[in-house]
């Protein structure tokens, strides 16, 4: 049985992730900080998958990340998807230290810690699917915290491809555009969401890169709304 480890689950691109690759013959570890609504995505896709697994940490802080390797075990993974992140929207002089520090946690030092854990044990066939953003390569007025983390993340990925690239293990970044989720909800201002792209797309973005053979990568995906950057 394949193991895929898919982190942020609970909503919007990682629950669409989790409920495109369900299949029978795979096991889902599926991370969230929202019980109830982790708890949702597991009864949803439990009848699609072999098995699946709630892990509910707080990767914001190292001994959450340390707690969720535990919990996973031993066994390899055929799939990691880092998709968790936080986004602290407002002028760089108001980022508080704690924001700034939690953003570092869970958009770069959770991924370092993920990706330098179970990379070395995966085998060959195997990928990295980073979930990234526009954000990753366009500096935007007050999202200064989530642009540097983003933009870190991806030459931190850039780099373990390189790596891994003997070893056949796929490294794929993903960069969508606003995309419709929950986040936009916690965010001061009017946004067109109606405008925006939706999880399911990026989700079957994912799907298709890891349908390809495995001697076959789409490295870097771009997905965009044609009503542009928002």
């Amino acid at each position: 049985m394949k193991r895929y480890l898919i982190t942020g689950a609970s909503r919007g691109i990682g629950r669409a992730i989790a409920e495109k690759l369900a299949d029978a013959d795979v096991e889902l570890l599926l991370h969230g900080r929202d019980t109830v609504a982790l708890g949702e995505v597991c009864t949803a896709v439990k009848h699609h998958c072999g098995h699946v697994v709630r892990l509910i940490h707080d990767l914001a802080i190292r001994s959450g990340v340390s707690d969720l390797i535990d919990q996973v075990g031993k066994k390899p993974l055929n799939l990691l998807v880092n998709n968790a992140g936080i986004a602290i929207v407002k002028p760089f002089c108001e980022i508080t230290s704690v924001e700034w520090e939690q953003t570092v946690g869970v958009n770069i030092t959770a991924p370092f810690m993920l990706m330098q854990h179970f990379a070395p044990h995966m085998p060959p066939g195997s990928s990295i699917v980073n979930i990234l953003s526009i954000a990753a390569k366009t500096g935007f007025a007050n999202w200064s915290a989530y642009c540097m983390s983003k933009f870190a993340l991806d030459g931190l990925s850039r780099c373990v491809r390189e790596e891994l690239r003997e070893r056949k293990i796929r490294v794929i970044n993903v960069y969508p555009a606003a995309t419709d989720t929950n986040i936009w909800s916690q965010i001061e201002g009017k946004w067109p969401r109606h405008k925006m792209i939706s999880p399911e797309e990026v989700a079957s973005s994912v799907a298709y890169a890891l349908s390809r053979p495995a001697d076959v990568t789409l490295e870097d995906i771009s997905i965009s709304s044609l009503a542009g950057n928002l």
